[in-house]
């Protein structure tokens, strides 16, 4: 009798899609299981991945898995992969391995030629729609951008906390901020200012040492003076700022001066508000 491995997968975006709940996908691939007189292995489930990469924990440990099982069953095709490439590579592996894949919803055979000529389709259509939901959401995410309306999922900046949405100074951060600033309008190179907080026992958020890199993402960060940055969009937002407008720019002059290809030396200055 086969065994066989159950995949489950919802992403972000599948979240609030009527049907594709882990919990849905899991009680029907049992109850197919059972029709077709299959045993199974074990479930891999991938809960808030997406399916166009395989950097899915769940997914990763059926394939290392795989003498515990026969089959790899899925409700729909683009619960395994929505990129074509990928799936096809699995594809690949499966065979090597003398393993097998099964879709509820599609019941394709995949043992004979027309059967993966399908799968590839299929899968392509897949992929178009997944490239088309990302296109949608970027061109949304510009929108919102280009409008100044709040955040834009972005690491919270070091300085700052977040809470309801918005950005809270943190003041023991915020000190070190400024400090940052202070010492490189003094004639401070990022190496010294990253020595010196390193020295001081000053750490990063994460409780590690500062480097030049650290130091310059902060020198470059407008959101410091009151403004929020998303690709090539710099709009003032409704948080406290840390430093004021005229001391941002002052640094972003200090530090185009110093660079040696001019084609790049040009300073990105702040309006003032």
């Amino acid at each position: 009798m086969p065994r066989v491995a159950i995949y489950t997968r919802v992403s972000t975006e599948d979240q609030a899609r009527e049907g594709f709940s882990l919990a849905a996908q899991k009680q029907r691939l049992e109850a197919f299981c059972d029709a077709q007189g299959w045993d199974i292995a074990d479930y891999y489930i991938d809960d808030g991945h997406s399916g166009r990469n395989i950097r899915r924990p769940a997914y990763r440990r059926m394939m290392e898995e795989r003498d515990r099982w026969d089959i790899i069953l899925v409700m729909k095709m683009d619960r395994i992969h929505r990129n074509s490439k990928n799936f096809m590579i699995m594809m690949e592996n499966l065979e090597k391995w003398g393993k097998k894949f099964s879709s509820m919803n599609e019941s394709l055979d995949t043992s004979n030629a027309v059967g993966r000529f399908v799968v590839d389709i299929i899968q392509r259509i897949a992929q178009l729609e997944s490239e088309q939901i990302g296109e949608r959401t970027y061109m949304g995410m510009r929108q919102k951008a280009e409008s100044g309306q709040g955040l834009l999922g972005f690491r919270v900046p070091y300085g700052y906390r977040l809470r309801e949405g918005m950005l809270h100074v943190d003041d023991t951060e915020a000190e070190v901020v400024r400090s940052i600033y202070n010492r490189y309008l003094s004639g401070q190179t990022m190496e010294m200012i990253a020595w010196g907080l390193n020295r001081d026992g000053t750490t990063t958020r994460t409780e590690g040492d500062w480097t030049v890199w650290s130091i310059s993402r902060i020198l470059h960060n407008p959101v410091y003076a009151g403004y929020l940055r998303w690709e090539d969009l710099v709009n003032p937002a409704e948080h406290a700022s840390i430093i004021d407008v005229a001391t941002f720019n002052k640094v972003q002059v200090m530090i185009a001066g110093k660079i040696k290809n001019r084609t790049h030396a040009a300073a990105k200055l702040l309006p003032e508000k």
